[in-house]
């Protein structure tokens, strides 16, 4: 098979008959980027197998955002119904000094480029995605311990050891999370993360049941509408916001930390940590953090962009966080991205060319999700860095088309056969950063 044109049921947002194209795709870890390939992988006639080490689903974390270019694809799901009525709805980003001297009302539309945003509480998001998943029918196994990971040359397979159980597919995605373990094995070398001087400290909890609607300070927060409201201080910014109708929040807060991080990076936070960081602040701002019945303090290491996120065989490959960790803005989004696209390239080129599939894959994604890594970086650089006079637009979130307005989707249909073409003609070489 090569061009879409050749291949049957295809087309953008468009479901392929079952098994269609005879790939079996084995793809370890059911988080952001692990459950979009699977449904895509579904969606377009591959067979799949999840693999997750959990031995049961957990609705845990915080929050979470999908920009319109992941939010695209929540709707060609046919999930929006699910995931709207969970989400936060605020119109606007009103931004502070830490004095509490207002700077910017940034307007946050709630359609834009052409689809939604869904931000909301990730546990929850997360168990509507998985659950979706195992009704079109993906077969996701829980608690399976990999050892290893394995691919030939000889008749073209690959697989993991699991449990002590060799299982066989066409393909091996390593979708494992910023811990992955896939990113040793698939990779043959262990990249050590290092400080990236930042952590957050970030929670979540009810806010009726913890006093917020009671404090005057805040009650503003509990109103019935949806608010997003930040603060930006010397090397430390805090964003909170309120969900579900005002009755949840959510903060968020970014600030200079050195720790060498040898095992875990997240741990239980300490809120006299917490509120020693905005000692002379906005009065609202340790009225809002003490709330917090409890916090996490999450350390946010860092990594040199991977040189390849694809084997030497060509039949496995990490994605998501497991090959690119983000900042807080657009990891999820960009690993939905992966998923969708890594779905399409194995369409297009086939069950006889699964490794000109992955090296496509890379190739159309490489450059893309480092602009938007380096996107997140210069936003929090920029923020840490504002003067006190700063105001207006040069303070708010970037929102540009390039980004939000992408259809990772439809953009692989449209570039896969020059992609091809390019990788035939002159061999493949690995993409390296700008």
């Amino acid at each position: 098979m090569n061009g879409h044109s050749d291949v049957e049921g295809i087309g953008l947002g468009l479901v392929a008959p079952p098994s269609s194209t005879g790939i079996k795709v084995i793809v370890v870890g059911s988080g952001f980027a692990g459950l979009a390939c699977a449904i895509e992988c579904k969606r377009k006639g591959h067979d799949v197998l999840v693999l997750e080490k959990f031995s049961e689903l957990k609705v845990l974390g915080d929050v979470i955002s999908l920009g319109p270019n992941a939010g695209r694809f929540i709707e060609r799901w046919g999930l929006h119904d699910k995931l709207w009525p969970i989400c936060a709805h605020a119109p606007f980003l009103n931004l502070h000094n830490h004095l509490g001297e207002i700077i910017q009302v940034q307007p946050l539309p709630a359609h834009e480029y052409g689809s939604q945003s869904y931000n909301g509480h990730r546990g929850e998001m997360h168990r509507i995605l998985f659950q979706h998943a195992e009704s079109i029918g993906v077969d996701i196994r829980l608690g399976q311990n990999i050892t290893e990971y394995w691919e030939t040359d000889q008749d073209g397979l690959a697989g993991v050891i699991t449990n002590g159980e060799c299982i066989c597919g066409d393909v091996v995605i390593g979708a494992d999370g910023v811990r992955s373990k896939a990113r040793e094995l698939i990779l043959g070398f262990n990249d050590k993360h290092r400080s990236s001087g930042y952590a957050i400290y970030r929670a979540w909890f009810k806010a009726q049941e913890n006093g917020v609607d009671k404090d005057p300070l805040i009650e503003f927060l509990t109103t019935g509408n949806d608010v997003l409201y930040g603060w930006i201080g010397k090397d430390i910014h805090l964003l909170a916001s309120s969900f579900q109708n005002s009755t949840a929040i959510s903060w968020l807060m970014t600030h200079k930390d050195d720790a060498d991080i040898n095992e875990s990076w997240s741990f239980p936070g300490k809120m006299e940590d917490v509120l020693a960081l905005v000692e002379g602040w906005d009065p609202r701002c340790a009225a809002l953090l003490s709330k917090a019945p409890w916090c996490i303090d999450w350390k946010l290491v860092y990594r040199d962009p991977l040189p390849t996120w694809i084997s030497e065989g060509a039949r496995m490959a990490v994605m998501g966080d497991a090959a690119h960790p983000f900042l807080p803005m657009q990891g999820a989004s960009q690993a939905i991205e992966d998923g969708v696209v890594l779905a399409v390239t194995l369409q297009l080129a086939g069950k006889a060319k699964v490794p000109l599939a992955l090296r496509a894959w890379e190739t159309i994604r490489y450059q893309r999700v480092r602009k938007a890594q380096i996107m997140g970086e210069t936003t929090r650089d920029k923020w840490h860095r504002a003067n006190p006079g700063d105001r207006g637009e040069c303070i708010d979130i970037p929102r540009p088309e390039w980004l939000l307005s992408f259809d990772a989707e439809a953009h692989a249909y449209q570039v896969y056969n020059n992609v091809e073409k390019q990788i035939k003609e002159h061999g493949y070489k690995h993409p390296t950063c700008p």
